[in-house]
């Protein structure tokens, strides 16, 4: 079926949907992990993912995309890490919020064992914590500019989504640091001679 948007655009429905932020193939239990794949391959410098709890508000701005994994978090997360790591264009600055370390098991039942969860399916990655404001800003900021593909899952703990931040695989921050302090003292040598 086709559908006719403007005056002279016809466009397949299939397409349509597609665009409105769901991945073809995310549907069913474990099609999600070939819509991470397909985007993994895609996404670069700049592009995050978030491996999000049950509750975490759905996108509409475009470059936003959402895989329903229909698995927990730490089940996720290890396979997104394991597709990330099959890449060399990018890795992961992974991140999770201050609340989570604060949020008692009384309260919220279960999260003592997901953090330990969490823990294992981390892949010995150093993680940074920030706020959950800080990150969902971070987010916003950067869907303006570049992709973000959102996983939800089934988890239904309070803080307990995963940002990650896409770096370049075969470039680190100590690399470019040299590379600018070089390029700073080619320019100083070049203004200091005659």
């Amino acid at each position: 079926m086709k559908v006719r948007l403007g005056c002279w655009l016809w466009v397949p429905l299939s397409l349509m949907v597609a665009g409105c932020g769901a991945w073809p193939g995310s549907s069913g239990a474990g099609g999600w992990k070939a819509a991470v794949e397909v985007q993994a391959s895609q996404l670069g410098y700049r592009n995050w993912i978030v491996i999000a709890e049950s509750s975490f508000p759905a996108h509409s701005r475009p470059g936003t995309r959402q895989v329903n994994s229909y698995q927990p978090i730490p089940v996720v997360l290890d396979e997104v890490l394991k597709t990330l790591e099959r890449t060399e264009h990018v890795r992961p600055q992974i991140y999770v919020t201050r609340e989570l370390r604060a949020v008692e098991n009384d309260f919220a039942p279960g999260i003592d064992s997901y953090r330990g969860e969490l823990d294992s399916a981390l892949h010995g990655y150093e993680v940074t914590e920030l706020d959950q404001d800080s990150l969902l800003t971070l987010v916003q900021d950067a869907q303006r500019s570049f992709d973000v593909l959102v996983i939800r899952t089934t988890s239904a703990l309070p803080y307990s989504s995963v940002f990650m931040e896409l770096k370049p695989g075969y470039w680190d921050g100590d690399s470019e640091q040299r590379l600018r302090q070089r390029l700073e003292q080619e320019r100083r040598e070049k203004l200091a001679s005659p």
